[in-house]
């Protein structure tokens, strides 16, 4: 933030040196400017309409999710006599091979893809965050031993793994978040990691040392503070990713399962029914793209905001 008062009616008469005089001149012409986050922040939305069109879109696809209970529909109830018909004023996006409304039941697959998508980020910061922390804080053996750790969920084929994990134990929500968050820590680890060994050199980390003040003290209250644009920045990211990894997997039969809905699942339900039903994929498979893409640039306008030299 630069704060320049400014000084009125100046006298230069007053003034015996000629140079101060230009100097009292120049600065009498310098505005007050105030900079913040949230001045970045708006700046990053008005000269980006994709981003507020983004913004939009999240609004909307959360706040009907979390309504889905208010439909007049049963996502789960089996109409026999109105299996696959075209979308309608009645059926917004159509009914399926078993007659459920499919607007609902996208709706509370919103729901648990939403769900999924924030708390394996959560674990995942949880996890990636400390970890990353403490490696670049402590250094020496500790940072070699968690990196080197990390190394290995980098290196491995973690699709693959999360099908295996996925197909090895019991099928649920608690399963697939915990397979997503084990695949995603190392990433955030390795940006914390770097933050902190820039953090840790800082004058006020070194005052807050020579005070006495504790390592998780000095963790806690500093340094992740301080990196916190980063992390929200990954969080952002981290969201869309899950999403777009839950929707392959309920596509592969091993995440979410009937008679529960999530958007993976509504498109391997509908894959049979492709060339005569597209709608049944089409409704699905957008929503999936306009999530993902939407996280996308929020977490792109957030980077802007939170480091001012990349605006314009």
């Amino acid at each position: 933030m630069v704060d320049i008062n400014v000084q009125e009616d100046i006298d230069i008469s007053s003034v015996k040196n000629p140079f101060e005089k230009a100097k009292k001149v120049e600065c009498s012409e310098i505005t007050t400017v105030h900079r913040n986050f949230w001045f970045n922040l708006k700046s990053s939305f008005k000269g980006n309409p994709l981003a507020i069109m983004s913004l939009v879109i999240l609004i909307i696809v959360i706040v009907m999710s979390l309504l889905a209970p208010l439909s007049p529909y049963d996502p789960n109830a089996v109409d026999a006599a109105s299996k696959l018909q075209p979308p309608s004023l009645k059926h917004f996006f159509g009914t399926d091979d078993f007659g459920r409304d499919y607007f609902t039941r996208a709706l509370y697959g919103g729901r648990l893809s939403l769900l999924v998508g924030f708390a394996s980020m959560g674990v995942t910061i949880l996890i990636g965050t400390i970890l990353g922390t403490i490696s670049g804080y402590m250094g020496g053996k500790v940072d070699m031993f968690i990196m080197r750790f990390s190394d290995i969920f980098v290196a491995l084929p973690s699709f693959l793994l999360m099908v295996i994990l996925n197909a090895l134990f019991q099928p649920g929500l608690v399963t697939l978040i915990g397979v997503l968050s084990l695949f995603s820590w190392a990433r955030i680890a390795r940006i914390t990691r770097a933050e902190t060994m820039s953090l840790k050199e800082r004058d006020y980390i070194l005052a807050a040392k020579n005070l006495g003040a504790s390592n998780l003290s000095i963790i806690f209250g500093h340094i992740i503070p301080n990196m916190s644009s980063s992390i929200i920045v990954s969080a952002s990211l981290s969201v869309a990713s899950a999403i777009l990894t839950e929707s392959s997997l309920s596509f592969l039969g091993l995440g979410v399962q009937l008679p529960q809905s999530s958007w993976g699942s509504m498109l391997q339900l509908a894959q049979k029914y492709i060339l005569d039903k597209p709608y049944m994929a089409i409704f699905p498979g957008l929503l999936i793209l306009l999530m993902v893409l939407s996280f996308n640039i929020l977490g792109d306008t957030l980077r802007n905001a939170f480091e001012p030299k990349l605006i314009k």
